[in-house]
């Protein structure tokens, strides 16, 4: 097995992620199967009881695991499915060895960071890198680990520690460490300061690790004298210096990379260079130009919690530009805050009450992703009231379908007082109800979790035409809550259909309105599954109808498909 480990230096949040995601991308256009790994020093388990204000959006795996949102990206650039294993987290490891140690596994020996944690990390890494995630028979011929966080932060030395071990186990020509640093311009100067890079590899250097590449971010290319300063006193060559400069898409950092012969650099160090062809990505070309070259945009409200941090939406924001680029709309994404839709807000702060109106009156479609808590709740609950009544594209994604239905209830059937449990426990009528699987006293991974299978009742309803037709979809979920099955014969007899169901029939999985343009909910996240080459079904869907121009859409794939049949 061949691995690149992925570190950063100066800062945090100079794209690691999407550093390593590219690296991948070009060494898999090269002929090669990648593998990837999150490293994430913190000592949560994982990332399923951490704040999206925290840490941004938690990601969900076909097998259930809530990972770290880099392991989103590793996914739909390289178009892969991970398990909860590729993302490794000092409370797994930590818990790992403990374990063992109450089992006695360590025959009474005094267990301690150095060799017990950090041989742990590496049987991990070891031990996840042989693992096939393309579907294919075998293992892949190199795994792209990132190690979160910041060169010389504490939480991660024995992570350090692990892998420069690990570089010294696989030996020379099996292990590439390309170092992401930044290189700033002083406005004051106009000149691109080196020192904080070669302090950043001076303490990479000192743990051990010798960086075989850089990486550095900067806002414009690295000057030719810059990389010869870098390259004496980083000991790095110059060909084996990259500038990861800002550029107009994040479908152009493969395209960078590729265009400096990154690859030739990488396959050089793990001695691939001679087995491997040349890398072919045009269609990643041919995507960041369509992206540039758009024109003609459509307009969707984001109606959420937490909008003042688009990462914890990150993979919402990634389909909607997958579904809106594959049908040449130029995506313009209005963040509406839920609570600023209340009447709460319209008494405290009128003029940002007036604003949200204004801004969600003004769109041509309306999303209400997942979420937890009953902050801003209202505010999309009149969201999807607004929709419903006014014609407006709708997509309600988990709680946003969630929402759909109590809106329904209140408005339709007049029951003002419906809620779901998850608000109101005692509500006398309870539209949304915790599911009996669950658990009310832990937090960590007791949801309803990863790839459920659900089948379409209706076969001419929109969501199973926008999925090829098909009788079943399978779908990532994460979710604590569900529609009160003792409510949904009153509900379809008044005009909601429930066109998708999960496996025994009596959990609702897709809701449509059959008299509305586009008004869908879903208890599932479409959205961890769409791909830049393939976008959600009912991403897609929104943005058509977003368009005025789901029908055309559906005739246009019926068609096609219907040929591909024949």
């Amino acid at each position: 097995m061949k691995y690149v480990l992925v570190t950063g230096g100066v800062v945090s949040g100079l794209g690691k992620g999407v550093t390593a995601s590219s690296i991948g991308v070009v060494l898999k256009a090269c002929g090669l199967r990648v593998t990837s790994i999150k490293i994430d020093p913190y000592l949560n388990t994982d990332a399923g009881t951490i704040s999206p204000f925290e840490h941004g959006e938690v990601f969900v795996l076909d097998d259930g695991g809530e990972v770290d949102l880099d392991l989103g990206n590793y996914e739909r650039f390289l178009d892969t499915t991970l398990t909860h294993n590729n993302n490794i987290t000092t409370g797994k490891i930590y818990q790992t060895v403990l374990d063992k140690e109450r089992k006695g596994d360590y025959l009474g020996k005094t267990v301690q960071v150095v060799p017990h944690i950090t041989d742990a990390i590496q049987e991990w890494v070891e031990r996840v890198a042989i693992v096939s995630v393309d579907g294919l028979e075998g293992q892949a011929d190199v795994c792209v680990i990132e190690l979160g966080g910041t060169i010389g932060d504490i939480e991660s030395m024995p992570f350090i520690e692990a892998l420069g071990q690990l570089s010294n186990k696989v030996g020379p020509g099996n292990f590439c460490l390309v170092h992401v640093s930044l290189v700033p311009v002083l406005n004051v100067v106009g000149e691109q300061k080196t020192k904080p890079t070669q302090h950043s590899v001076r303490k990479l250097r000192g743990l051990g690790l010798t960086p075989n590449i850089l990486a550095c971010r900067s806002t414009k290319e690295l000057d030719k004298n810059v990389k010869e300063k870098l390259s004496k006193f980083c000991y790095v060559p110059v060909p084996n210096i990259f500038t990861l400069h800002d550029v107009s898409n994040i479908w152009r950092i493969p395209l960078l990379l590729k265009n400096q012969k990154a690859h030739e650099a990488v396959l050089k160090c793990l001695d691939l260079l001679c087995i491997t062809k040349k890398p072919m990505l045009s269609d990643w070309t041919d995507r960041a130009e369509i992206f540039d070259n758009l024109c003609d945009p459509v307009r969707i409200a984001m109606v959420g919690k937490y909008t003042g941090l688009s990462d914890s939406y990150l993979s919402v924001l990634k389909a909607l530009l997958h579904a809106s680029v594959s049908l040449h709309k130029k995506l313009v994404v209005e963040w509406v805050p839920a609570s600023d839709l209340e009447e709460t807000t319209q008494k405290e702060n009128p003029s940002a009450y007036q604003a949200a109106w204004n801004l969600l009156k003004s769109v041509d479609g309306i999303l209400v992703p997942g979420g937890f808590g009953d902050r801003g709740v209202q505010g999309k609950i009149l969201a999807a009231k607004y929709s419903r009544e006014n014609n407006v594209p709708f997509l309600g994604i988990c709680l946003g379908m969630q929402i759909a239905v109590i809106e329904f209830v209140r408005s339709v059937l007049n029951l003002e007082d419906a809620n779901s449990t998850e608000f109101k426990p005692d509500t006398k009528n309870p539209c949304v109800v915790f599911m009996p699987e669950g658990s009310k006293s832990h937090m960590g991974g007791t949801m309803r979790l990863g790839t459920r299978r659900t089948y379409f009742h209706v076969p001419n309803c929109i969501a199973a035409q926008l999925y090829g037709n098909a009788s079943f979809v399978d779908e990532r979920h994460r979710h604590r809550y569900e529609v009160n099955p003792e409510m949904i014969k009153k509900l379809e007899e008044t005009g909601l259909s429930f066109v998708g169901k999960d496996e025994s029939g009596s959990r609702m999985e897709v809701l449509e309105l059959p008299t509305h343009p586009y008004y869908i909910g879903v208890q599932f996240h479409p959205e961890f599954k769409s791909r830049p080459g393939k976008p959600s079904a009912l991403f897609l869907g929104l943005i058509a109808a977003s368009c005025g121009q789901l029908q055309n859409f559906l005739q246009e794939s019926n068609s096609l498909l219907n040929n591909n049949q024949g």
